[in-house]
């Protein structure tokens, strides 16, 4: 009898040790069926207050969540792999984790961060990258645009993603192409006329502020993406602060004599001693792209993810986490950042060997964060005016979309001072 009581206590116990305590979210490329939609399931708990670590360099940058039925519930409608884990087991990977042979850290995400998407009114989800993977990842934003940025309204928000916009007011150097264009025409007479409404006489002036307050957002603790276009014309509007470098085509009027000379790179986020195109009819700002100045073969065309360390350098390895660390490279109409034009502040996260250009970069302002990212649509290497959208259906585990949501869920993580 005595014997049976305690084979009964044996069972219990094991019953208990074995309970199951939490779920992974494995981000390896073998494990997880859809990695893009695991990011929307870790944002989806953090905004249920449930807690939440990101497993920095284990099994591609997992993530572990608490063991909840709604959890499991939400994975599985949504299509999301997920493990379930012991105690025992939980403790053993956080072991492993921690060991200072091991390049990994178990980083804290404590909430949802507030998500704005700087975009024009009526713009549909698929206009860009970022819209796109937030939609389809289920993770909520905001679109705003000028008058709420004019108006001080990112103060509401965490993190900003910036559309692919012009902000030095010449339309996105489209003039040579589609001038003659309906939309062309329709979008010019709308900045126009928004630029009026909020009390600037010139479209290019009106951008300026709004990429001051950006700007401002940054260094008041403020976390900024940007992509394509949006990335070096938003350097090259706030280096140009009072100086007219937009031709009569764009504002009514020459632009300033000897501009060049007249930039201040001081005032600029990324980038240093570029060169503005000064033609309005090529499809370029400034010789910070490396578009035209690229010599890599489509089939060739692959970025390396810098390797940081994860214990020292938690903010660089977390905007790096993935499944692979060699990306499949994308054009847009900013491609790539030329190396030598980079401010020396500024961390290179992905670099193109073969042709020496930064993909990928990341830099502080301030109490802020910046990161940049060029190209228009990892998924479509050469997305053109008027293409079809992406069907994310079909890239649910693709390594390029996967850094814009590292950059969507860095905000929430618990910060550690950087090293390098």
């Amino acid at each position: 009898m005595l014997f049976r009581k305690i084979a009964f206590l044996i069972i219990i116990l094991i019953s208990f040790s074995v309970k199951a305590s939490f779920i992974l979210l494995p981000m390896d490329e073998n494990s997880q069926q859809n990695h893009l939609k695991a990011y929307g399931i870790t944002y989806w708990c953090l905004d249920k207050k449930y807690k939440a670590s990101w497993l920095l360099n284990y099994r591609g940058g997992s993530f572990l969540l608490p063991d909840a039925a709604e959890i499991r519930k939400e994975c599985q409608i949504r299509g999301v792999s997920f493990e379930i884990l012991s105690d025992n087991e939980q403790q053993v990977i956080l072991n492993e984790i921690a060991s200072p042979s091991q390049n990994m850290e178990n980083v804290i995400l404590e909430k949802a961060p507030k998500i704005a998407v700087y975009t024009p009114k009526g713009k549909q989800p698929w206009d860009d990258a970022v819209t796109l993977v937030l939609t389809y990842a289920e993770i909520p934003f905001t679109a705003i645009y000028d008058e709420e940025v004019l108006s001080d309204q990112l103060v509401l928000y965490d993190w900003l993603h910036l559309h692919h916009e012009d902000f030095t007011g010449q339309y996105g150097k489209f003039y040579s192409s589609y001038r003659n264009v309906p939309w062309y025409i329709e979008q010019k007479k709308e900045a126009e006329n928004l630029a009026v409404k909020l009390g600037y006489a010139k479209v290019s002036q009106e951008k300026g502020a709004v990429a001051k307050k950006i700007r401002d957002f940054v260094i008041g603790g403020g976390f900024m993406f940007a992509m394509c276009s949006a990335t070096d014309s938003f350097d090259i509007a706030l280096s140009a602060d009072g100086v007219d470098i937009c031709e009569s085509m764009f504002d009514g009027d020459p632009s300033e004599a000897n501009y060049q000379s007249k930039l201040n790179y001081g005032n600029s986020l990324a980038f240093k001693d570029f060169i503005l195109e000064r033609s309005p009819e090529k499809y370029e700002f400034s010789d910070i792209d490396m578009t035209e100045k690229r010599i890599v073969p489509m089939e060739k065309d692959y970025f390396t993810l810098m390797e940081f360390s994860a214990k020292w350098d938690p903010i660089p390895s977390m905007l790096c986490q993935n499944h692979t660390q060699l990306v499949k490279g994308f054009m847009g109409q900013t491609t790539a950042f030329d190396a030598r034009l980079i401010k020396s502040n500024v961390l290179t996260l992905g670099t193109c060997e073969l042709n020496g250009e930064s993909r990928y970069i990341h830099g502080q302002k301030g109490k802020g964060m910046f990161s940049f990212y060029g190209g228009h649509d990892p998924e479509d290497y050469q997305h053109k005016v008027g293409d079809a959208p992406t069907v994310l259906d079909l890239h649910p585990n693709s390594p390029g979309y996967r850094l814009i949501l590292n950059n969507v869920l860095f905000p929430a993580a618990r910060k550690k001072q950087q090293k390098t």
